[in-house]
């Protein structure tokens, strides 16, 4: 089944106070705002994108021909699933709680039989970490056997660069499928576009049959712009900095939930976590609306497997100071 609550933007607008996302609150980046606006929107890009396969590969320190441009993670994740049935994949494996979108590809392909279980073996296997909705380390690691082949399994790096507790785990990125989407970290997440880097012995011809796979200039000059910019010093310099202010609101947060009485489920290592709220099931989707009207938006956790829950962003104090005006005033409604 398709996940349809997806975060941000709905047909109300775009929210004043949006806790529905994990993007960087603190974009959009400046740096990488600058060029987008100095792109060179006259002429297609270049459809091997042969410049920016470069630049990426130098940042990830790996050959320039294991890089896969995409429209975005999404775009790529029913890439990949297409690609992985042509090569003979008869199965998926998802983490427990996950985004719907690996569900909703295997689905598309006929991969998948809709149970969420880590079979290990011939097959397409995604793994996200921090995960989503949860923020954790994967779970999926522990269900993987030690002698097992990484050569399937797919590491979704979506909110890797926004590990705010500690470094993030080492994991054997040269064996592994990566898929890299830096407008989460940007904070831009209307700007759509992704790459995924295949594992270090992946022979050529699979990596050239999936990118055939995608229609021209899959990326647009904004999307190049943005993952060029992705790469330089002064962006990382400037994502860098975000990660020590979102540390500082999310300790903010993460007290204002208390005060709320709203339960934190533990483990959360990125700049989101989850939490119950004090409500029964039934009158969540209702009391999400009301704060919908009022300009806030939360994410409705259900469609990860969570029912009576809620995903948060985190987000600036004066988000925040909003978020807890309209719930205390709807409680005392």
């Amino acid at each position: 089944m398709a996940d349809n609550e997806h975060g941000g933007t709905d047909a109300l607008g775009v929210p004043a106070h949006d806790f529905s996302t994990n993007r960087n609150a603190c974009g959009p980046c400046p740096e990488a705002v600058a060029a987008l606006q100095a792109a060179h929107l006259a002429q297609y890009p270049d459809p091997q994108y042969t410049a920016l396969r470069l630049q990426l590969a130098a940042f990830h320190a790996v050959a320039p021909e294991r890089l896969v441009i995409g429209g975005s993670s999404s775009e790529l994740i029913h890439r990949l699933t297409q690609h992985a049935l042509r090569q003979g994949a008869t199965k998926v494996s998802l983490p427990r709680h996950s985004y719907g979108d690996y569900a909703q590809a295997a689905e598309v392909w006929g991969l998948c039989p809709g149970a969420r279980s880590p079979v290990w073996g011939e097959g397409l296997h995604w793994a996200c970490e921090p995960s989503s909705p949860l923020g954790r380390v994967e779970d999926m690691w522990q269900a993987l056997p030690a002698d097992a082949s990484h050569h399937g399994l797919v590491l979704d790096c979506a909110y890797r660069p926004l590990w705010l507790e500690g470094p993030a785990p080492p994991r054997d990125m040269a064996a592994l499928w990566q898929l890299w989407t830096p407008n989460k970290a940007l904070g831009m997440t209307g700007v759509r576009a992704a790459y995924a880097i295949a594992p270090e012995d992946t022979a050529q011809a699979q990596v050239d049959a999936l990118r055939t796979l995608a229609p021209s200039w899959v990326v647009g000059a904004h999307g190049v712009a943005m993952l060029q910019a992705w790469v330089t010093p002064e962006v990382q310099a400037w994502l860098a900095r975000s990660l020590d202010t979102l540390r500082h609101w999310k300790g903010r947060q993460l007290a204002l939930c208390e005060r709320l009485g709203w339960a934190v489920l533990p483990g959360h290592q990125a700049n989101y976590f989850v939490a119950r709220l004090p409500l029964a099931q039934a009158d969540l989707p209702a009391r999400l609306a009301a704060l919908r009207s009022q300009g806030i938006k939360l994410r409705d956790a259900r469609s990860f497997g969570l029912p009576g829950h809620v995903r948060l962003g985190v987000m600036a104090p004066v988000a925040q100071a909003a978020l807890a005006r309209a719930w205390l005033s709807l409680a005392d409604a």
